[in-house]
């Protein structure tokens, strides 16, 4: 395996929101930073949304810009398809292993044109559309990917060469391995994200196995201009609904499930596709089960009103289980809190589950970083910095730390970026530590 090396002042681990942002702060101070990204392309769980609430503003149209900056800012080195391995302590600063793995096609040849992918014969389910929609064997991530280059999935490639026939570069190689990068860096910024909670994580909501009943990241898609139908409908038949509703709750605040928290974001992502729907279905009826509806932020009320004055039906309820009849027609079994707890029935042509947020990676193996309680970076102290991890020199940033909204996403990887960069300063300065409140933290943990 070949070994690359690298030197940097900061290593950003996620290219969402937050880690592009983490990095552009310090590179525009700078600091020569790497973006390692696990994925094909940057721009993590929010390229792949439609809009963003409250301003209704178009996720694409604010991310891939962002994108752009990162991979022309000349004090980045981007590491897209790459996954840190292992990392060693190097006096005040860390050693990063980590792993390039292989495309299948020469990054510097590679131009993007797209030929390999239309003379591909394998299709397959496309991650990017939450499995909605499909996708070739040989392909560029998504129409806005950064880098615009193709990568092979040579677990579902048969060896046919037409994409190599196709290629007027000669950019496709099978014989491809991977690349071994040693990075040495003076601090570490984790911005890993989250996951959703599964749609088949409750057996009372169908299982997963329930075709018209959707998560809210397939709706988002759904609803994107670039999604897989360019229209919304059903995934059971192709047909537009005429009755979406929507369940709150359905991966969070749920002992049963082991998220006993609130992940913030569900009530406001569930308003705001509401709202959407509303738009591209006009006579479609729109109705959201709540038990609490949690309007956090700044205009997010004013939100909420603005959806029930549209005549979007907002019902206090439970539901309690959804099994779907002969038409493969969700059936929600819903008790009323607003009529003293009574149980009804209520039919409709698509339910969506507003899922909550889980943290994607646990650092403890790796970066031997703590978590929570609740399984996200721990942060032990929010009023001092919201970003300092238990470990010096690493820090945290986005949903990473615990769920949030985007706007709390980007704020964070300022305050990561602030954090790390006066420790980076102390780093080569020759002092100790960037700041004793760290010592005392670290010393607290390793006492608990």
């Amino acid at each position: 395996m070949a070994t690359n090396k690298i030197k940097v002042d900061a290593l950003v681990v996620g290219g969402g929101i937050s880690g592009m942002q983490t990095a552009l702060d310090l590179a525009d101070q700078g600091y020569q930073v790497a973006l390692v990204e696990k994925e094909a392309s940057i721009g993590g769980k929010m390229i792949a949304l439609s809009k963003v609430f409250p301003t209704l503003d178009c996720c694409s149209c604010i991310t891939t810009p962002k994108m752009s900056a990162v991979a022309h800012q000349e004090n980045i080195t981007l590491l897209t398809y790459c996954e840190v391995d292992h990392i060693k302590q190097n006096g005040k600063g860390f050693i990063v292993g980590a792993t390039n793995k292989p495309r299948y096609v020469d990054m510097d040849l590679c131009t993007g044109c797209r030929q390999c992918e239309y003379v591909c014969p394998v299709d397959l389910k496309n991650p990017f559309d939450n499995n909605l929609g499909a996708i070739r064997a040989i392909r560029v991530p998504f129409s806005t990917a950064v880098p615009q280059k193709v990568v092979l999935d040579i677990d579902n490639c048969i060896l046919c060469g037409k994409c190599q026939t196709a290629c007027a570069v000669d950019a496709i190689d099978f014989t491809q391995q991977p690349e071994e990068i040693m990075i040495e860096t003076d601090s570490i910024l984790l911005a890993t994200g989250f996951e959703v909670t599964p749609k088949d994580a409750k057996k009372e909501y169908g299982n997963g196995k329930l075709l018209n009943v959707i998560d809210g990241l397939d709706m988002e898609r759904l609803l994107a201009p670039t999604g897989p139908y360019g229209h919304v409908l059903r995934p059971s038949d192709g047909k537009e609904p005429d009755s979406i509703a929507y369940v709150q709750c359905a991966g969070s605040r749920d002992e049963t499930l082991g998220v006993e928290y609130c992940s913030r974001v569900c009530c406001m992502y569930a308003i705001k596709q509401a709202m959407l729907l509303s738009g591209a279905l006009p006579l479609a009826d729109i109705t959201i089960y709540y038990m609490d509806i949690r309007a956090f932020g700044k205009g997010y009320e004013q939100f909420y009103q603005n959806a029930k004055a549209m005549g979007i039906q907002f019902i206090k309820g439970k539901v309690a289980k959804i099994k779907e009849d002969e038409n493969q027609n969700p059936v929600f079994r819903v008790e009323m809190v607003d009529e003293g707890g009574s149980v009804v029935e209520h039919t409709h042509d698509l339910a969506v589950l507003s899922v909550g947020m889980l943290p994607s990676f646990d650092p403890t193996p790796i970066f031997n970083v703590p978590n929570d309680t609740d399984g996200f970076i721990m942060t032990p102290d929010q009023n001092f910095s919201a970003s300092l991890t238990m470990i010096p020199g690493i820090f945290a940033a986005g949903a990473a730390t615990g769920p949030m909204d985007i706007v709390d996403s980007i704020m964070t990887a300022g305050s990561a970026a602030s954090a790390a960069s006066a420790y980076i300063k102390s780093q080569q300065n020759g002092k100790e530590e960037s700041s004793s409140k760290i010592a005392d933290l670290q010393k607290e943990s390793q006492h608990a």
